[in-house]
């Protein structure tokens, strides 16, 4: 595919590192790479690294058998019980965060919502000084251009306290390339991988191929087409930088035919999930998928369509989840109660993955044999032993019967969210950062911001 028929390719830059690479490229911006070149690229891109937080208890491992969650990233809008679907704000962005820094099952931080009330040559200003003061996981960096990486970069130096070449030397952060399905490189992503790449720090290269509408309605097309589009990018980032940190992404599902809006968490999104994590072992990449939903409020068709895909993924073999926690309304709101009720899915997954213990002691042998038949075994010492700790403790869903339920309000698992998220925010202190490297960050956004900030470029 990608030797007979090509990528286009919009950036000068890129076209020209495909060319002096050994691509063909020629002058409607196709650019045909070869078998052997991908090969290469495959072959130099890292099967397993880790990405380094500021606080080093957060530092998270990319590949192998590990999995890192990501909250949800990007949605124009917030939503929540209280307040309706609004325009997000900073103040969503950042309490939205809190949340994220809040729950040790969310293992780095994204860009929860778009911030609308701050002008986009702004905002990553802002959502980046945000990351450094209210987190101390590994954050989300857009790439929107290269002004904007280049401050993000500069921000997330002062932040952790590094020299230009400590910083090179290690991952610190984490952005998503998507392609323009089918087969377009646009030129803020492509600008976006070489910069990565040049600083070695993670790109997620993630084309967006919906069945039927930017791909192949038959779903083994939309695979073709996405593992084409991928490896292009995979490609791309080696050949400006051998070695740089690149994950596989996958986000194959398919639209409505009859209304052509996006559809999540359905069986052919995971089915899709499967062969992604397959494509991606084939090649030897860490696998990024999504747990994502079709639903506009936090129900049970949300409930359903997250869990189908979180399955997907984790069944499939997914290194990085993004949009674990708050997806909603296929990704154009972040919802704070759905926040809380993936979180509660997401720790239950967690639990899951932890193995079973079989030693002696908790096969129970003896407990069993000193009950007798018809008995039961609440109050004996193997149980007193472990009742506090052998079963996993919902956070949110609710365990009680009909009579204890209707005597506490008769509460809806969203309404019961709605109660954590504000005790959750209600009680949240910040990690440690010394002063003057809050106060070098503030210097930082104030100069950025007098000088015009940086626009996002297409």
């Amino acid at each position: 595919m990608l030797a007979d028929n090509g990528m286009k390719v919009l950036l000068e830059d890129g076209r020209r590192r495909f060319a002096e690479a050994g691509a063909s490229v020629d002058e409607d911006f196709m650019v045909r790479i070869d078998p052997e070149l991908v090969g290469q690229a495959i072959a130099s891109a890292p099967r397993q690294f880790e990405l380094v937080a500021r606080n080093p208890e957060r530092n998270v491992t990319v590949g192998g058998r590990s999995v890192v969650l990501a909250p949800v990233g990007g949605p124009p809008h917030a939503i929540d019980l209280d307040r309706g679907r609004r325009a997000g704000t900073l103040e969503d962005f950042c309490d939205l965060l809190r949340l994220s820094q809040s729950f040790d099952v969310i293992h780095v931080t994204s860009q929860q919502v778009e911030p609308q009330d701050v002008p986009v040559h702004l905002r990553h200003l802002e959502t980046t000084r945000s990351y450094l003061t209210l987190a101390d996981k590994v954050p989300f960096i857009y790439s929107r251009g290269k002004g904007q990486v280049t401050d993000a970069f500069e921000m997330l130096r002062i932040g952790l306290g590094l020299t230009e070449d400590e910083f090179v030397a290690h991952h610190y952060c984490y952005t998503v390339i998507n392609t323009n399905s089918p087969r377009q490189l646009d030129i803020p992503m492509a600008l976006g991988l070489i910069q990565f790449a040049e600083m070695n720090q993670l790109a997620i290269v993630t084309p967006f191929t919906l069945a039927g509408a930017m791909a192949p309605v038959s779903l083994a097309g939309a695979l073709v087409l996405q593992h084409a589009e991928a490896l292009a990018g995979i490609t791309l980032s080696q050949i400006t930088r051998p070695g740089a940190p690149v994950v596989y992404g996958a986000f194959t599902s398919n639209v409505d035919m009859r209304s052509g809006a996006p559809a999540f968490g359905t069986p052919e999104a995971v089915k899709a999930a499967f062969a992604s994590g397959q494509l991606a072992r084939y090649i030897g990449l860490p696998w990024r998928s999504s747990g994502v939903c079709t639903s506009n409020t936090p129900d049970a068709q949300a409930g359903y369509e997250t869990m189908m895909n979180m399955m997907g993924a984790a069944l499939g073999g997914a290194n990085f989840i993004l949009h674990t926690a708050g997806w909603l309304e296929s990704g154009l709101s972040a919802s704070y109660e759905k926040f809380i009720l993936d979180v509660e899915m997401a720790q239950m997954f967690a639990e899951l993955f932890s193995p079973l213990d079989s030693s002696p002691e908790e096969m129970a042998i003896e407990a069993i044999a000193t009950i007798q038949p018809g008995g039961h075994f609440f109050g004996i010492e193997h149980t007193l032993e472990r009742y506090e700790k052998a079963f996993y403790e919902p956070v949110v869903f609710g365990r009680q019967n009909f009579g204890q339920w209707e005597e506490a309000g008769s509460l809806t698992a969203a309404q019961r969210a709605n109660a954590v998220w504000k005790q959750v925010l209600a009680d949240f202190e910040p990690p440690p950062l010394d002063d003057w490297i809050r106060q070098e960050l503030d210097d930082f956004v104030g100069r950025r911001s007098a000088e015009g900030g940086a626009p996002s470029e297409s």
